[in-house]
């Protein structure tokens, strides 16, 4: 399978899980130790839109800074990540599945998409409440705390927070419909 190189200025769905759907976030300390190695590897090399760090797997939204640095930023962060909680929990060999997954975002509407999906991600995979989730960006976006997220782009996105709220209410509601469906 080859894999779709990062591209400058260009927006991207990166995710992955742990090798077998194992968990990779034991604690919410490794979720922060993980979120603390994202910044020190990737903050001058992407804008990040959104995240959400599930207990066996991860999503992020960033738009790309720097392409010739970013892949190897990214396998610094997992690499490092990796180390530390295999020391952590004295285990050995790979924690992620072999490549990250990478889907190139070409237009708003599948932006807004793909936001609303990893911040619903923890309604719709443990049934938790995602706007009081720790560890995604919704509340982040909500706040008026400083943040390294693209709070104004993602709001704008949305048109306004009222609407941001709204959209993801109406999505959950509907993933919701469709669960008691199948």
């Amino acid at each position: 399978m080859k894999l779709e190189i990062l591209e400058k200025d260009k927006v991207y769905h990166i995710y992955n899980r742990g090798i077998n759907g194992e968990t990779i976030f034991n604690t919410d300390e490794n979720k922060r130790y993980f979120l603390k190695l994202y910044l020190k590897y990737l903050e001058c090399k992407v804008e990040t839109f959104a995240y959400c760090l599930m207990d066996n797997h991860f999503h992020f939204v960033f738009q790309i800074n720097n392409e010739k640095e970013v892949t190897q930023a990214l396998s610094n962060l997992f690499n490092a990540y990796a180390k530390a909680f295999n020391k952590q929990n004295n285990r050995t060999g790979s924690l992620f599945e072999k490549h990250f997954k990478r889907i190139q975002i070409e237009n708003e509407e599948y932006l807004k998409n793909v936001i609303q999906y990893i911040h619903l991600n923890p309604k719709h995979h443990l049934d938790l409440d995602y706007k009081s989730f720790s560890f995604s960006s919704y509340k982040a976006i909500l706040s008026d705390k400083p943040t390294h997220l693209l709070r104004n782009e993602v709001v704008h996105l949305f048109e306004n927070i009222d609407n941001f709220i709204y959209c993801h209410d109406f999505k959950n509601e509907i993933l919701s419909e469709k669960q008691k469906l199948e």
